[in-house]
């Protein structure tokens, strides 16, 4: 399947108010699919996802400029109701397509020591960077292991502060005190089986 093939998904990067507060503008790069004008989106990365539906499109560059759709590598402003709650980081996807999740296992790898990493102990609160949002959250490492070394990686269970949308082999990074840290893909989702 190619990318425009596949169902919608565009990671929030900027919101605006437009209209007198009567519509939101989010803005971002459309991953996959694509979407129209009336088509039905969720709004994932919160406890409670919402439908909303899309009022207009307005693709990006120096002129705004309203089109009938977008898809996949397009960067655009889809204009939602001005009722809705939507923010950097959240996805706008295919109803059902993708979930938010607060508790995931991953692959991680600590920098080298040469290029910033330190040490990563078990329960240390890391900022971890998922798409365009970052959230704090604790690594639970695995039985036995007290702390993961520079140039290491290990198989860990991350809770998150927050729910985020996630999908298995998702790539992210993460911060531990204000500096690059490491990085780390997602293995395993709660109650999807993989």
């Amino acid at each position: 399947m190619t990318g425009v093939e596949q169902p919608f998904l565009l990671v929030v990067e900027d919101v605006f108010v437009r209209h007198q507060g009567r519509a939101i503008a989010a803005a971002g790069a459309i991953v996959r699919g694509w979407v129209r004008p009336g088509a039905e989106v969720e709004i994932v990365g919160s406890d409670r996802n919402v439908t909303v539906q899309v009022v207009g499109i307005d693709a990006a560059g120096p002129r705004t400029a309203r089109i009938d759709g977008a898809g996949a590598g397009m960067n655009v402003a889809l204009l939602l109701p001005g009722t809705c709650a939507v923010e950097r980081g959240h996805v706008l996807a295919t109803p059902g397509s993708i979930g938010a999740h607060r508790t995931f296992g991953a692959e991680i790898a600590v920098l080298p020591e040469n290029q910033g990493g330190s040490e990563a102990p078990a329960g240390d609160h890391l900022a971890f960077c998922i798409r365009s949002g970052a959230v704090r959250g604790v690594v639970t490492l695995p039985a036995g292991m007290d702390v993961l070394h520079p140039a290491h990686a290990a198989q860990v269970t991350v809770t998150l502060e927050r729910s985020v949308a996630l999908e298995v082999g998702q790539d992210f990074a993460f911060r531990r005190r204000g500096r690059a840290a490491g990085s780390g893909r997602v293995t395993r989702l709660p109650g999807t089986g993989t």
